[in-house]
C-alpha cells in the first residue's frame, strides 16, 4: 500500500465506509487525499433507489456529496475515457462502462484507483489497490 497518496474510490469503497469496515477505515485515515467521481455518487444513488431503506440511504449520500472531494466529468475526462475504450477493445479486455470513467478519472488526475474489481488491473496508464 502506498498511504499517504492521493486516491479516487470506487462504489465499492465507499459502501465499505458506509457499513463501517475496520480495515478500510483504518487505510483511508492513513491516505493523504480521497476524490470520489460523480459516477460513483450515481452508482450509490442507483443503489439507494433499489433498495428496503431508500430515504435513509439517499440522506447518507447526500452526506457524501457534502463533505467528499468530488471529480465530474469534463473534456479531459471523455479524452480519458475514449483513450482507455479504444485500448480494453483493442486487447480484447472489456470492462464495464461506469468502470472505464472510473478510470479515466484516475487516469486524468494521476490518483491510485481504489476498488475491490480486479478488472482494474486491465487499464493501463493507471495504479489500482484493493482495500
Amino acid at each position: 500500500m502506498s498511504m499517504s497518496g492521493k486516491f479516487l474510490l470506487d462504489t465499492n469503497i465507499i459502501i465499505a465506509i458506509i457499513n463501517n469496515e475496520e480495515s478500510v477505515i483504518h487505510l483511508l485515515s492513513q491516505t493523504l487525499d480521497t476524490f470520489v467521481p460523480s459516477i460513483v455518487i450515481g452508482e450509490l444513488y442507483f443503489g439507494a433507489y433499489n433498495s428496503n431503506n431508500v430515504d435513509s440511504n439517499l440522506a447518507i449520500i447526500d452526506e457524501i456529496c457534502k463533505t467528499a472531494n468530488l471529480l465530474y466529468v469534463d473534456e479531459n475526462t471523455a479524452r480519458a475515457y475514449g483513450s482507455i475504450k479504444a485500448e480494453l477493445k483493442k486487447s480484447g479486455t472489456p470492462i464495464p462502462e461506469n468502470d472505464i470513467w472510473i478510470a479515466a478519472f484516475a487516469m486524468q488526475n494521476d490518483l491510485i484507483l481504489v476498488s475491490r474489481d480486479a478488472h482494474f488491473k486491465n487499464v493501463k496508464g493507471i495504479a489500482s489497490e484493493s482495500w
